[in-house]
């Protein structure tokens, strides 16, 4: 007889899926006709296979601190520890004294529980976190300004300070907030500091994430745009990164529960400039991660499933381009990263397109089925800018001179936007880590101080004289083939250089 369809839940995340071949659809159909029983041994067989074959990202050091807090508190299926000495003799949280636990009387009924409280400081205090293992590591800091009886949080104004970065310099915060910084640790311990402007004011924060980046996500070369050329930049794996805007092109939101490193993208309506010629599209099949390719830790799926494209439906081909502006700080250098995945095509070799930043030519005739010989198969390049004096870094995607009728010819499937430590290893302004203590010394230590910021000073002056020497290598990228005998698998390692020809 018959059998009806059924649905059966699976305990892992759809992007599962694509560690299945492609024919395993044709024998599950196959065996629907053998019987019931088999077929709840069939699904469960499935499910337990499939959850071992997706290794989710488990970052070697995963520090989550729920601040103000005696309680632990769980986020997306995570736990956020409490930073109190009493209830947690290892907190990370090295300074108690004039420091505060704040709680939020009246939080909002979607409002996470790592927003229920906070912790407020009156005088300089640090969080010291153990690192075990060297390299690139994601730090995250949690404000929600609420008011309680005591505090009114949106008058606070203090300075941020992550290992020898100046993470945020005067700071004030007026709605929920999450910054994020990507550094590079050699030392045991992280230290993040807080320090309030001056005297009578306050600092605070409600959660901390402290983790390793995975292996893939940031390598140490990118092709830097400047003057019209292309030339090669090295030691980015150690240079300190902000992230203003992470955009998932075409598709809705991204949350971080469905991120593997628990990332937010956010659509990119609010930064879309073109005209009626493009269009946004959606897939459901499988994305074919490889060797040399992204990895999921690198952008998710969500993000590769959507796109936004230029597509020709007639023998002429549109004159017509994809444009983004996203507003930035001047005086920066940005890391933007492009991530592609041609979802649209009908076949291999028929998209090209070119690729400009800030009205420069940045990648010349892309060609993404030259590289990963398959369709749906991620890539991302990474691109180093100066911001342009408008405070704008402009993302263009245009047809090639060797675009064809009838095909797509332009695709992108997200953007990151990186701000780099300036001079002064500072993200925020021209404060170096000696001017944010200049207010608080302590015992003998005012001359020392005093001595770093003059120091800094010196510093700055040098800078605006000189400039970082670059080997200009013009013409010197191709975006780089992977190897054509290369099965698919759940990657940890990412592009290290996808990058454009710039003539």
């Amino acid at each position: 007889p018959s059998l009806p369809f059924l649905v059966f839940p699976l305990p892992f995340p759809h992007s599962s899926l694509s560690s299945f071949p492609s024919h395993f659809p044709i024998a599950l159909s196959r065996l629907f006709a053998m019987g019931t029983p088999l077929l709840f041994l069939l699904a469960f067989s499935f499910s337990f296979f499939s959850a071992l074959s997706f290794s989710p990202f488990s970052p070697v050091d995963n520090h989550l601190i729920n601040c103000g807090s005696a309680l632990d508190a769980a986020v997306d299926g995570r736990r956020f520890v409490s930073d109190f000495h009493s209830s947690n003799p290892g907190t990370p949280l090295q300074s108690s004294a004039l420091t505060t636990a704040l709680c939020n009387g009246s939080p909002r009924s979607s409002s996470p529980q790592i927003y229920h409280t906070a912790r407020v400081f009156r005088k300089p205090s640090r969080y010291a976190v153990e690192i075990k293992e060297p390299g690139t590591h994601m730090v995250r800091l949690h404000f929600d300004p609420f008011v309680s009886s005591n505090s009114d949080l949106r008058e606070a104004r203090f300075h941020v300070l992550v290992d020898n970065y100046v993470a945020l310099s005067n700071f004030t915060v007026s709605d929920t907030l999450v910054k994020e910084y990507l550094v590079w640790v050699s030392q045991n311990k992280l230290v993040i500091t807080i320090v309030p402007t001056q005297k009578g004011k306050l600092g605070f924060v409600n959660a901390i994430e402290v983790l390793s980046a995975p292996k893939d996500l940031i390598p140490d070369t990118a092709t830097l745009v400047r003057d019209g050329e292309t030339q090669k930049f090295e030691g980015l794996i150690k240079q300190g990164l902000e992230t203003v805007h992470r955009v998932n092109v075409g598709g809705p939101k991204v949350t971080p529960f469905n991120d593997s490193v628990w990332r937010t993208w956010i659509p990119d309506d609010g930064f879309f400039k073109s005209s009626d010629l493009s269009s946004k599209v959606h897939f459901s099949g499988r994305i074919n991660y490889q060797v040399g390719g992204a990895s999921r830790e690198v952008c998710p799926d969500f993000v590769y499933n959507s796109a936004r494209v230029i597509a020709s439906k007639s023998s002429s081909i549109p004159e017509a381009n994809m444009n983004w502006v996203f507003r930035v700080t001047g005086g920066h250098r940005y890391l933007v990263r492009l991530h592609f995945c041609d979802i649209a095509s009908l076949s291999l070799g028929s998209l090209y397109f070119n690729v400009y930043i800030n009205e420069q030519l940045a990648s010349k005739d892309v060609d993404l089925s030259s590289i990963a010989y398959e369709l749906a198969s991620p890539y991302y390049a990474d691109f180093v800018v100066d911001s342009d004096n408008l405070g704008a870094v402009s993302v263009v995607i245009g047809r090639s001179n060797l675009s064809m009728a009838y095909a797509v010819d332009g695709i992108l499937n997200g953007v990151e936007i990186m701000k780099m430590n300036n001079s002064m290893a500072s993200f925020d302004g021209k404060m170096c880590r000696g001017m944010a203590l200049k207010n608080w010394p302590r015992g003998n230590s005012g001359g020392l101080i005093t001595l770093v910021v003059v120091l800094c000073l010196l510093l700055l002056s040098v800078s605006m004289l000189m400039r970082r020497k670059i080997v200009r290598v013009k013409d010197s990228f191709s975006w780089t083939k992977l190897p054509t005998e290369v099965s698919e698998v759940n990657l940890k390692v990412g592009i290290q250089s996808s990058l454009g020809d710039g003539s």
